[in-house]
């Protein structure tokens, strides 16, 4: 098949766009400089200057194209997250970005849409395993997932696939969020509260695998998680014993409400099930929770 897919040359972008070549597929990737376009054609795709914000363009883009697939976000880096304006261009890419290229794809004819989405828009579910189907209860800084989480709703509603992914926490040596966590474990800076409060994550390879296995996906929205999310507690401890360090001591749970705003978020317990998303499609996740997955992205990051 012949796949557009913007945000490409992203950390999760990468490895899908990796995914789909080697799978047969003729993949073009949207590209914003004359480097992308070189990195894109070193990959093995086709790169495509577009800007995702002209719709005339996108929708030019998209034609003869089966799939669409919008991987494109822009978060903050972790020193910045706490700033609302910081997350500015994240929401415009979710929002106006996202419509264009949903409507690029129903006017191709395309096959399929893709959107990226996260678990944290899940709301606190203590013990329990947070379905499809669990209450939401996004941030303000989240709340623009929702936004494209709708565009994909439309194109299914217009006849065509449309696939919501909602990733877990992903993490790997290639992504800034990783190498801000490593830094804030050896500085013994918890990264949430709540010692018993559950993490759900994936490894980026096991996320970009999942973008493969959505071409075969019925429409839908569908949770992407390793399959044995741990404590709050236990994942500090691994982490720390990683990269050799103390784990910090985690901040109880009544300190995210005195702090407000996105702490919130940092304090919700989300223990998220893959079962739809499995049995869906067959994708199982290489790495089945962080237990192996920090020690391996840490001796990635870190050397021998």
């Amino acid at each position: 098949m012949r796949i557009l897919v913007a945000g490409g040359t992203g950390v999760l972008g990468r490895v899908a766009v990796r995914g789909l070549l080697q799978a047969g597929h003729e993949v073009t990737v949207v590209a914003r400089s004359a480097e992308r376009e070189t990195a894109i054609r070193a990959a093995g795709a086709t790169p495509a200057r577009v800007d995702i914000f002209d719709a005339d363009a996108v929708r030019s883009a998209a034609g003869g194209h089966q799939v669409v697939a919008n991987l494109a976000t822009h978060i903050p880096k972790a020193s910045r997250m706490a700033i609302p304006s910081a997350w500015k261009d994240n929401d415009r890419i979710r929002t106006e970005a996202s419509a264009n290229l949903a409507h690029a794809a129903l006017a191709a004819g395309a096959e399929r849409f893709i959107q990226e989405s996260i678990t944290f828009i899940y709301a606190d579910a203590g013990s329990e395993w947070i379905t499809e189907t669990s209450p939401l209860e996004a941030t303000a800084n989240l709340a623009s997932a929702l936004r494209a989480e709708a565009n994909a709703v439309r194109v299914a509603e217009s006849g065509a696939k449309g696939i919501v992914l909602r990733f877990a926490q992903f993490y790997g040596p290639d992504s800034h969020t990783t190498l801000d966590t490593i830094t804030f474990a050896k500085r013994r800076i918890a990264g949430g509260f709540g010692k018993d409060t559950f993490v759900s994550s994936v490894t980026t390879d096991d996320a970009g695998a999942a973008v493969v296995a959505a071409l075969r996906a019925p429409s839908g929205i569908y949770n992407v998680a390793d399959d044995e999310p741990v404590t709050r507690k236990e994942y500090a401890e691994i982490l720390a014993k990683a990269i050799g360090t103390k784990p910090p001591i985690i901040p109880p749970r009544r300190m995210a409400r005195l702090a407000g705003g996105r702490a919130a978020a940092l304090a919700r317990s989300q223990r998220v099930s893959n079962r739809r998303f499995r049995d869906a499609t067959g994708w199982t996740p290489k790495t089945a929770s962080v237990r192996e997955g920090w020690p391996a992205v840490v001796a990635a990051v870190t050397g021998p």
